[in-house]
C-alpha cells in the first residue's frame, strides 16, 4: 500500500528530469563555462598553464602553440584571472558531450625576444631624439 502512492503519484506528474538533448538547461549567471583562447592576443608567456591546478593547458612559446585539455579541466577560471593579455574567456555554455576525447590546439605568432643589438639601437636611437631637442 505505501509503494502504491509513490507510483502513482511518480506516474501521473511530471517528469523529475529532462531530456537532455532535447531540451537544455540556460546555465546559471555565475556560470563558469568552455575556455576559449583568443590567439590573436596572446603572447604566449605561460602564466595560464603555471596557475592550472590540473595541468591541463600547455604552452610552447618558440612554436606558438597553446594546446588545452577539456577532460583535464577543473573550471576554476584560474587562469582566465591569471591571463596578463585577458585573452582567455570563459563562454558560459556546457561542453557537448564526446565519444572520444580530445585536445584543443591553438596556434599563433610566437614572440620574438628582442637581441641585445636591437635593444641598444633602440636605445641609442631614443637618446639621439632626446640630445636633439
Amino acid at each position: 500500500m505505501y509503494m502504491l502512492k509513490n507510483v502513482l503519484r511518480n506516474l501521473s506528474g511530471k517528469p523529475a528530469t529532462r531530456l537532455y538533448p532535447l531540451e537544455e538547461r540556460e546555465p546559471f549567471p555565475a556560470y563558469r563555462g568552455v575556455i576559449t583562447n583568443e590567439v590573436e592576443k596572446c603572447i604566449f608567456c605561460n602564466s595560464c598553464a603555471r596557475v592550472c591546478p590540473t595541468d591541463a593547458i600547455t604552452v610552447d612559446a618558440k612554436a606558438g602553440h597553446w594546446h588545452y585539455d577539456p577532460f583535464l579541466c577543473v573550471y576554476c577560471s584560474a587562469c582566465v584571472e591569471k591571463c596578463p593579455t585577458k585573452c582567455l574567456v570563459q563562454v558560459p555554455t556546457h561542453r557537448k558531450p564526446s565519444v572520444t576525447k580530445f585536445r584543443v590546439l591553438r596556434t599563433g605568432t610566437p614572440r620574438v625576444k628582442k637581441s641585445a643589438a636591437a635593444k641598444s639601437k633602440e636605445e641609442n636611437g631614443t637618446e639621439t631624439k632626446a640630445e636633439k631637442e
